[in-house]
Formats: C-alpha cells, sequence, structure tokens
C-alpha cells in the first residue's frame, strides 16, 4: 500500500504549552487507523493540523505526495481531506436535507453556478439524489425536514459524517463518532463507516470507546502529552504497560480494558 498521509515532524504549541511535539504518523490508503489516547494528549490538535483549520509551528503534511501544511482548510477539504468534529454546530434556519446539500460546495465550489449557469438545474437534481441517498443509509431520512440545530446529539454526528461524504473525501477524519450516539446505533454506525471505507475512503478515527474500536480499526496510533508512544493493532494495546499507565491511568484499570 502507498502512503495517503504523510505527517512529519508536526510541532504545536498554544502559548507555552507544547501540544505536539515533532510527531511522525504515516496513513497508507485503505487503511482505518484508531487515533487514541487520554484527553488533552493532542489527538483533536493533530486533526485540525491535517485539515487546515489550525496552523502547524514545525514540520510538514503530505497528502498522496502533495504538500498541504501550507494551505486552508477549505483548499485541503477540495483536494480530499474531510472532518468532523466532537460537537457539530448546527444551522437553525436550515433543514437537516439542506444542511447536507449546502455541504456539496467543499466539492464544487461556490462559483460554479456563475461561471456554468446551464449545469445549475444538473448539478442541484444531483446534489439533492446525492444528499437523500447519504441521509437514509445513516437514517436521517425521517428528520430532513427538521431544523438541523433541532435534532439529537447523535444525529448531528451521523448529520456531519454525510456532510463530509457530500464532499467525495479519500481521507475521512472522524473525531469521536460515538459521542452522544445512542448505543442502539452503534452497531448500525461501525456497519456505515465500514461501507464508506469500502467505497475507497481511508478513515482516521479519534474514539474512546474501545468495543468501537476494536470492531473498526485495523491500527491504533496512542497519543500521550503530544507524542506517540504506541503503533500497533488493536489487540496488542492492552499489553503495553506505557499505554495502560498514559491512556487508562494505571494498572488498576488494566484488566477491565484488557477485557473491553
Amino acid at each position: 500500500m502507498n502512503a495517503l498521509l504523510e505527517v512529519r515532524q508536526i510541532a504545536k504549541a498554544f502559548g507555552g504549552n507544547t501540544v505536539l511535539h515533532d510527531l511522525d504518523l504515516h496513513v497508507n490508503a485503505g487503511e482505518i487507523v484508531g487515533l487514541l489516547g487520554p484527553n488533552g494528549s493532542g489527538k483533536s490538535t493533530l486533526l485540525n493540523v491535517i485539515s487546515g483549520f489550525t496552523p502547524s509551528d514545525d514540520g510538514e503534511i503530505l497528502f498522496d505526495g502533495v504538500p498541504i501544511h501550507t494551505r486552508d482548510a477549505y483548499a485541503i477539504s477540495r483536494m480530499g481531506v474531510c472532518r468532523t468534529f466532537q460537537l457539530p454546530a448546527m444551522p437553525s434556519r436550515m433543514t437537516v436535507r439542506d444542511v447536507a446539500m449546502a455541504a456539496s460546495i467543499a466539492r464544487h465550489g461556490p462559483l460554479d453556478s456563475l461561471i456554468r449557469p446551464a449545469s445549475v438545474r444538473r448539478l442541484e437534481m444531483q446534489t439533492r439524489e446525492r444528499a437523500e441517498r447519504l441521509l437514509d443509509e445513516l437514517l436521517l431520512t425521517r428528520v430532513a425536514h427538521l431544523p438541523a440545530a433541532s435534532i439529537s446529539g447523535g444525529q448531528k454526528k451521523l448529520l456531519s459524517i454525510a456532510c463530509a461524504m457530500m464532499s467525495e473525501p479519500r481521507l475521512l477524519l472522524l473525531d469521536e463518532p460515538t459521542a452522544g450516539v445512542h448505543p442502539n446505533l452503534r452497531n448500525d454506525l461501525v456497519a456505515q463507516l465500514k461501507r464508506i471505507h469500502a467505497q475507497g475512503v481511508t478513515l482516521i478515527v479519534v474514539e474512546h470507546d474501545m468495543h468501537f474500536i476494536r470492531d473498526l480499526c485495523s491500527r491504533c496510533v496512542v497519543l500521550d502529552r503530544g507524542n506517540m508512544i504506541a503503533n500497533c493493532a488493536p489487540d496488542e494495546l492492552a499489553q503495553s504497560e506505557r499505554v495502560l499507565e498514559a491512556y487508562l491511568g494505571g494498572s488498576r484499570q488494566a484488566q477491565r480494558f484488557a477485557g473491553a
């Protein structure tokens, strides 16, 4: 497999607090990588830096061999790197369907309709069809007509995934996708992410639910205070004393972790 994403010696500090320490990370095309670590370990910051929402202080990032660390979030998204957030904010005056359709701008560009006005109707029809299909696959059809701000936290998470998929990503960065999702929907979410992966999308998933990680991911990277402390298969995590100490707070929880 070829490296789709290469993070080289990335560093990031906020004030006097260094969040990422000369971090290296390679993700091959077709992988599903779990990104783990305790709160404050740098996981979300790393996703922000990769996706262009936060500039790095040092180092470089290559996507499919092309440097992206100097580009803004919009340009990176158009290249095929999309990110979801822990707490997705949704507009109160747009329906779920409208929000999903609006997300296609990241792929087509806001000026397309002005440059090629004759294609507006066809593009709108294609966008609506894709939005309807994604909302159906992510179990959101029954709330598609509701204001996006009024749906549950779990449904907002699913909608954020639909929005990311509207831009047809090659690399999807997911920040705690199960947080706020009803336990009954967890298996459905795993199945949907596997389906997305089967379509050729590489996934990096920040998550605390180890059942979810084991069901979904082939490899796990663990951060602690901005440093990588493990890079292994999910089943190997419980054998690492350093991971147990950093991620779980000591050996007392090791048995519970091993049996998760």
